[in-house]
């Protein structure tokens, strides 16, 4: 198939672009945008841990800068809807560069410590920075207009704005894991010291990898901010971090679906559990383990594999 797409998977990106355009005419749009943001996060988290074989826990950093960010621009700079969005995504990943430089040069649970301990230093730097507005945050964000000239304040105009972003994101993506860089990066995952006797700078290989994750979570965050008008703490907390990898767990690591797949799940348990009040933790704890249990390889994963053995 064209642009690296096998066949299920044409007919998988086919399906999820008639999801987005039916889904406005029977769920509400912000819980679609909502959806929609943390399905990119989860596929850049994935770009990491599903084809370089890197866990990182700190990747609310990325993520919290980028809606930090944004919001700032679009509130006090007057900067129209796609300029904040790349400013969110373009500090996000300036940030992964230098965090992936320190962490990258470690491996296993030391590289996965290494990226938590970075990002707890930015939540700390936003608790106390000026611009962040502290334990407030950065509220009243007022959606910026598209170019500066088409307005942004209807919910089904800024939904168009965060599918296209998603869906150029997601082919981004794509390209990148089923391009000659890729498939270097899946060497490195499997054997690294085989990669390295063939000559590849696999620090290098990383370092990118690492940035471009960083870039694309921090375009989540700023599209988050845009739709929902704040930035605050929550969005740089580790608990995001956790979040962003229970997101992947449930829907696949390492496939191209699986981690939108687990954003549409934990966003609907978020959203339509929030009735049980305190006991919505507790819920969604018991859920994830049974989805972790029954599906060992995610949703995505195992549907797959099911898939090909029945063929």
């Amino acid at each position: 198939m064209g642009f690296g797409f096998t066949r299920a998977q044409a007919v998988g990106l086919v399906a999820m672009v008639a999801l987005i355009i039916v889904a406005p005419g029977l769920l509400y749009p912000v819980f679609l945008m909502k959806v929609l943001c943390f399905g990119l996060f989860a596929s850049a988290f994935n770009l990491l841990i599903g084809y370089v074989g890197l866990l990182s826990l700190g990747h609310a950093a990325y993520f919290g800068m980028g809606s930090y960010v944004a919001a700032w621009t679009a509130k006090y700079w007057g900067f129209s809807a796609e300029l904040a969005i790349l400013a969110g995504g373009l500090v996000g990943g300036a940030i992964g560069l230098v965090f992936g430089w320190l962490a990258i040069r470690r491996q296993g649970i030391y590289f996965a410590m290494i990226t938590l301990a970075l990002s707890q230093m930015i939540y700390f730097f936003c608790v106390e920075a000026s611009f962040t507005g502290g334990e407030d945050g950065i509220q009243q964000v007022p959606r910026a207009p598209l170019f500066g000239v088409v307005p942004m304040q209807d919910d089904m105009a800024l939904y168009w704005l965060v599918a296209g972003i998603f869906l150029v994101a997601f082919l981004f993506i794509h390209r990148i894991v089923h391009s000659p860089f890729g498939q270097v990066l899946k060497a490195i995952r499997e054997n690294e010291p085989r990669a390295i006797s063939l000559g590849y700078r696999v620090d290098d290989y990383k370092l990118l990898a690492f940035v471009l994750s960083a870039f694309l979570a921090g375009i989540a965050g700023a599209t988050k901010s845009q739709v929902f008008g704040i930035a605050t703490l929550t969005d740089v907390h580790w608990e995001m971090s956790g979040e962003v990898v229970l997101m992947t767990l449930l829907g696949g690591i390492g496939t191209i679906f699986g981690p939108v797949m687990g954003a549409l799940v934990f966003g609907s348990l978020e959203t339509y559990l929030a009735q049980f009040g305190d006991w919505v933790t507790v819920t969604q704890g018991a859920i994830f383990i049974v989805c972790v249990l029954a599906f060992r390889r995610g949703i995505i994963g195992e549907v797959g594999a099911r898939l090909r053995l029945a063929l």
